[in-house]
C-alpha cells in the first residue's frame, strides 16, 4: 500500500478548507493545509466579516438623521474612517488567530506558504521548497476580483480587497458594477459621508434578483443620493493631479473623482495552480469542474468553494466542505443541498431573498400567485426618512406551496433566515395566512397578506 504524508492535503485555508481540514483531522485523517496569504479566508479577512463591519459603520450616518424624529439632537457628529479600520484589523487578527488554533486543536498542520499542485497526489511548497504528498488533495482557494484589463488606466482603481485598507476616506467613489458587492460598498460609502456613482452596463442592478427587488433598491439607493448609470461602461482612466482621475464613459460623458471602485465580478484563482499538471479540468473562468461528491476529473483531487463556481456564498463553501469530510472520512456519504438558499445583500436597506423570483417561478410552474405590498416602516413615521419596505411572496397557485420570499427594507436579511426554513421545508401559502401576526413588527406583513396581486398587461411576462 503506498504511503502518502498526509491522508488530505489542502490548498487554501477559507471557510470550506478550513471545514473539511477540521473534521477530516477529528475523524483521524492525517491532514495538512497551506495557506499564502492569512487562515480565514476571503469571508474573515477580506469579505464578509470586515465588509459587515463597514455596513454597521455606515448605518449610523443615517441614524443620526433619523434620530432627530424621535427626540434626540445629533449634532457637531465626526467619524474617523482610521478609528473603523483599525478597530476592524483588530477584530480580523482575532479572528484570524481562532482560525489557526482551531485547526491546530483538530490536529492539522498549517503551512505558511502558496502551494501548487506537481501531480494527482504531489503538492509543492513554495515556502519550504518542498514537495508533501497526500491519498487526497482538496482545492480551496476560492476566487478574487476581476478587473476589466482592456480598459486603459485600469490599474487605477482598486477592488474590495484594497477598500479595506484605504488610508483615508474618499470624498468622491465611482463604483463599477451591479452586483451585490458594487450595490454593498456604494450603500457604504455614501453612509460614510462620500458622494457615490455607480455606473452598470446592464438595464438595472441586482440582474439575479427578483425584478421588484432590483427596482426597489435602484429606488432606495437613488433616494439616498447615489447616482445610478446604467447600460454604460468604462471606455478609459485618467490620473489627473494628486489623487484625482477622469474617468471617461462609454455614453460619451465623463467623470472626475479620487476613487474608482471595480466590483464587476470575481474569478477562481486557479491560474498558476499547477492543475494542469494533473489533468485537472477547469471551465472557461477557471473554476474546477467537480460531481456532486466535490470531485475533480482526477480521482483524488477535489474542490470546494467559490473555486469549482457553483453558488459562491460562505456557508455553502462550509457545507461542501463538511459534506467532502463526511462521505471519506466518516463513512457517511453526504451531498449538499443547494435548493432554497437565503441570500443577503447588505445595501441600505437591506435585501433578504429566498427560493424562486417571479420570472424564474413562472417559466417553471404552470400557475403562479403573487403577493406584494410596499409600505413606509411604522421606524420612519417619526423622521423625514422616505425609505420604504417591499415584501413579495410567490406562490404556485396549484399547489399554494410558498415558491420564494424576497424583501427589502431593514431586518430583511434577519428574517429570511427563518422565512428560509419554511419555504425549504414546503409550507403553504395557507401556512403563512394561519399564524398569528406579530404586532407592530414589519414582519407581521409576511403572514397578513391576504390579496393576490394581479399585475397590469405591461408587467406580464
Amino acid at each position: 500500500m503506498t504511503k502518502y504524508d498526509y491522508d488530505l492535503f489542502t490548498i487554501g485555508a477559507g471557510s470550506g478548507g478550513v471545514r473539511a481540514s477540521r473534521l477530516a483531522s477529528s475523524y483521524g485523517a492525517k491532514v495538512g493545509v497551506a495557506e499564502e496569504f492569512r487562515v480565514g479566508g476571503t469571508c474573515v479577512i477580506r469579505g464578509c466579516v470586515p465588509k459587515k463591519y463597514l455596513v454597521y459603520a455606515s448605518e449610523y450616518g443615517h441614524g443620526f438623521q433619523d434620530a432627530k424624529g424621535y427626540g434626540w439632537s445629533a449634532d457637531n457628529v465626526s467619524f474617523d474612517w482610521s478609528k473603523l479600520i483599525a478597530n476592524k484589523d483588530a477584530e480580523i487578527d482575532r479572528l484570524n488567530g481562532i482560525y489557526i488554533r482551531n485547526l491546530k486543536n483538530a490536529g492539522a498542520d498549517i503551512f505558511q506558504s502558496r502551494a501548487t499542485i506537481k501531480d494527482a497526489h504531489t503538492v509543492h511548497l513554495e515556502a519550504e521548497n518542498r514537495d508533501v504528498t497526500a491519498e487526497r488533495i482538496l482545492v480551496a482557494v476560492g476566487g478574487a476580483p476581476w478587473v476589466d484589463e482592456t480598459v486603459p488606466g485600469h490599474e487605477l482603481g482598486i477592488t474590495s480587497n484594497e477598500a479595506f485598507h484605504l488610508e483615508e476616506l474618499p470624498k468622491h467613489v465611482v463604483v463599477a458594477g451591479g452586483g451585490y458587492i458594487a450595490i454593498e460598498f456604494a450603500c457604504i460609502f455614501k453612509g460614510l459621508g462620500a458622494d457615490v456613482c455607480l455606473v452598470y452596463r446592464g438595464e438595472d442592478i441586482l440582474r439575479y434578483f427578483d425584478a421588484d427587488v432590483s427596482t426597489q433598491v435602484h429606488k432606495e439607493m437613488q433616494r439616498q443620493g447615489i447616482r445610478v448609470i446604467t447600460q454604460a461602461v468604462f471606455d478609459k482612466i485618467e490620473k489627473l493631479d494628486g489623487d484625482q482621475k477622469r474617468l471617461h464613459l462609454s455614453t460619451g460623458v465623463h467623470i472626475d473623482t479620487d476613487c474608482v471602485f471595480w466590483a464587476v465580478g470575481r474569478k477562481p484563482v486557479t491560474q498558476g495552480l499547477g492543475l494542469e499538471n494533473a489533468g485537472v479540468e477547469t471551465d472557461k473562468n477557471g473554476a474546477i469542474k467537480v460531481n456532486d461528491q466535490s470531485q475533480s476529473s482526477v480521482p483524488s483531487i477535489f474542490a470546494v468553494g467559490d473555486v469549482t463556481d457553483r453558488v459562491n456564498l460562505t456557508p455553502v463553501a462550509i457545507r461542501e466542505g463538511a459534506a467532502f469530510a463526511e462521505t471519506f472520512y466518516n463513512n457517511n456519504p453526504t451531498e449538499t443541498d443547494y435548493r432554497f438558499i437565503p441570500k443577503a445583500v447588505f445595501s441600505q436597506p437591506p435585501v433578504g431573498s429566498v427560493g424562486y423570483a417571479e420570472h424564474e417561478a413562472r417559466h417553471e410552474f404552470k400557475n403562479v400567485d403573487i403577493y406584494k405590498t410596499e409600505f413606509r416602516s411604522m421606524k420612519h413615521i417619526l423622521t423625514e426618512s422616505g425609505e420604504r419596505v417591499l415584501m413579495k411572496i410567490v406562490v404556485d397557485g396549484d399547489t399554494d406551496r410558498v415558491l420564494g420570499c424576497h424583501i427589502v427594507g431593514e431586518y430583511s436579511a434577519e428574517m429570511i433566515q427563518c422565512i428560509a426554513i419554511a419555504v425549504k421545508a414546503g409550507l403553504k401559502k395557507k401556512d403563512f395566512d394561519d399564524t398569528v401576526a406579530l404586532h407592530p413588527t414589519i414582519a407581521e406583513e409576511l403572514v397578513t397578506l391576504k390579496t393576490k396581486f394581479l399585475p397590469s398587461s405591461s408587467d406580464t411576462p
